[in-house]
């Protein structure tokens, strides 16, 4: 049987990007593997397999009851589909907190690690056979490092990241900033997008003293763009939210040149939960958090409800 490998819903680069990478190193093992999606991809992961040269994996909503699979850059049950403890889960490789609630048929490998991009972790994992990838899994690796990153400046960024995307940057001949550049100009290309599959584009789901959030983040090198829309957003954001069965929807709008994040304030609900978790003064519909990126390490962790 055919091992599918895939990360979680609402795909980025690194989740659209690293199931490409995986699949390549099972095959080069022998084994059979294809790489998936659970979604569409957003901008910047489509210029990325383009211009690398990858079509991209097929889109599933599901998978079969004994299917294999390697779930990657997630181990939330939330983000995955909904039949994924009927599988066979043959692996794990994630660099997000511990979830719990995923069962296998067995004793499986798997490794979570303390880094900013599952395609770094993937690379130790190869050992010998990282020497042997070819210039496209090269590119999908780097452009999965700064993605993640961005291009270093995430405070999630550990000195493994940084080292390994100035080697594949190298090997392929690569300036990091210049790429980096067209790698967010693509992703802050947001006008094609209703604000419905903004505020899903890149989000995951959470729960904090009992609330179900749905906490978005669009990083973007044109804030305006998105700024520009926030009537909208604010309109559509308890739209999504009592469509997708959460209390609230959290949208950050992460300036990646200024290293800041605005969020947006549709309510007193979320005007609460900005001030107790970011200690910050809220007097209109926005907030902007200086310093703040990271959705893992800085977002996520100090919510408070």
């Amino acid at each position: 049987m055919t091992t599918l490998v895939f990360g979680h819903k609402a795909p980025d680069t690194d989740s659209t990007g690293s199931p490409l990478i995986w699949a390549w190193f099972l095959q080069q093992r022998g084994e059979q593997a294809e790489a998936r999606l659970l979604g569409q991809p957003n901008t910047e992961a489509l210029f990325v397999a383009e211009r690398w040269g990858f079509e991209l994996p097929q889109v599933i909503e599901d998978v079969e009851p004994g299917q294999k699979v390697v779930i990657v850059d997630t181990n939330n049950p939330a983000e995955l589909p909904g039949s994924i403890n009927d599988a066979d889960i043959l692996a794990i490789i994630d660099h997000h907190k511990l979830f719990g609630g995923l069962e296998t048929k067995g004793p499986i490998d798997i490794t979570i690690k303390p880094v900013a991009c599952t395609a770094t972790i993937m690379h130790e994992l190869m050992g010998h056979v990282a020497t042997e990838m070819p210039e496209g899994i090269k590119g999908l690796m780097l452009s999965c490092i700064l993605s993640d990153t961005l291009e270093f400046r995430s405070p999630t960024t550990t000195p493994a990241d940084q080292a390994l995307a100035e080697r594949l940057a190298a090997d392929l001949g690569l300036n990091i900033s210049d790429y980096a550049a067209e790698m967010f100009a693509a992703k802050s290309d947001v006008s094609a997008f209703s604000e419905a599959e903004l505020l899903r584009m890149d989000s995951k789901e959470t729960t904090i003293d009992g609330k179900k959030l749905r906490v978005s983040v669009l990083e973007t090198t044109s804030p305006e763009q998105v700024l520009s829309r926030k009537p909208a957003l604010i309109e559509a954001m308890p739209k999504v939210a009592a469509e997708d069965g959460a209390d609230e929807v959290l949208l950050f709008v992460v300036d990646i040149l200024r290293e800041e994040a605005t969020m947006l304030i549709p309510n007193d609900t979320v005007k609460g939960i900005a001030e107790k978790s970011f200690d910050a003064t809220v007097s209109g519909d926005q907030v902007v958090l200086p310093g703040v990126m990271s959705r893992k390490k800085q977002i996520i962790p100090v919510l408070k409800v």
